[in-house]
């Protein structure tokens, strides 16, 4: 068990808001959990820990994207707050990721809020567009992102800072079963997240390449993942180079034909 200092607190705060306005901008995609635990590990001085949290979080969350005005459990405080309950109330990363959750959902409640009482500024918006008032456009916009970025920081700071003795005194008040069941979810939910992802983007014929992996993956003994990455790579490239020689003899298909000649012969 660690202390977060206020430096680290505040270097917190800065890392919210940057991939807080990321994610909703959905700009440079920095907000996933995978970059966002490790930065929060290097931050706590701890980068393996942000690694192997940043890692199976991205897992939980991979197949939850944000569908028309509809939020998924928010990465950010997800991709935080795993790696700062497990440096601070010591319990392993896939505990960590199920003690996360709340805070997740809180940020996808919040966000969830803002879509909704945001509406208010449309009227303003639109007046501005009409009249091409460009500066005062501006503002409004940035007075929102700012509003956004404001709440990150904040809640962060608040969750991550302020309350991390009240959660560790929370994890060491839990009962042994209760523990074990939310290190039980934690480490379900990776699995979940990656046949959500599966069930959006799996093809039949790609089903041999998962077989392959899996076996791999599974009974073949390795020291690292670094063969597994190698492997996936060389599936990757082959699917890719396949589907770009189809490509190219689908469009050479119709301007043979369109010479008018005759091949049902063969000749």
């Amino acid at each position: 068990m660690h202390d977060i200092t206020l430096i680290q607190g505040i270097l917190l705060v800065v890392l919210a808001i940057i991939v807080g306005l990321d994610a909703w901008l959905e700009g440079l995609f920095i907000f996933r959990p995978i970059i966002v635990s490790t930065l929060t590990g290097i931050i706590l001085g701890d980068v393996t820990l942000g690694l192997v949290c940043g890692g199976l979080t991205e897992l939980a969350f991979a197949g939850l994207t944000p569908a028309g005005g509809t939020q998924p459990p928010n990465p950010v405080l997800a991709g935080i707050m795993t790696p700062v309950l497990a440096y601070t109330a010591g319990v392993d990363e896939k505990t960590a990721i199920g003690l996360a959750l709340p805070f997740s959902f809180l940020m996808q409640y919040i966000l969830l809020f803002y879509y909704s009482s945001f509406s208010v500024f449309m009227v303003k918006a639109d007046k501005y567009a009409k009249e091409a008032n460009i500066n005062a456009f501006s503002r409004l916009n940035i007075l929102m992102l700012v509003i956004v970025a404001a709440t990150n920081g904040i809640v962060v700071f608040l969750c991550a800072y302020v309350a991390q003795s009240p959660m560790r005194h929370l994890v060491e008040s839990m009962p042994e079963w209760l523990t074990h069941g939310f290190g039980v979810a934690g480490g379900l939910l990776p699995a979940v997240g990656f046949a959500l992802l599966l069930r959006v983007m799996m093809k039949k014929e790609l089903i041999p390449f998962l077989i392959v992996g899996f076996v791999f993956a599974s009974f073949i003994p390795y020291s690292n993942l670094l063969p597994v990455a190698v492997i996936g790579a060389a599936f990757a490239m082959y699917e890719y180079f396949n589907n770009q020689k189809n490509k190219t003899l689908a469009s050479a298909a119709p301007s043979t034909s369109s010479e008018g000649e005759d091949y049902s012969d063969g000749i």
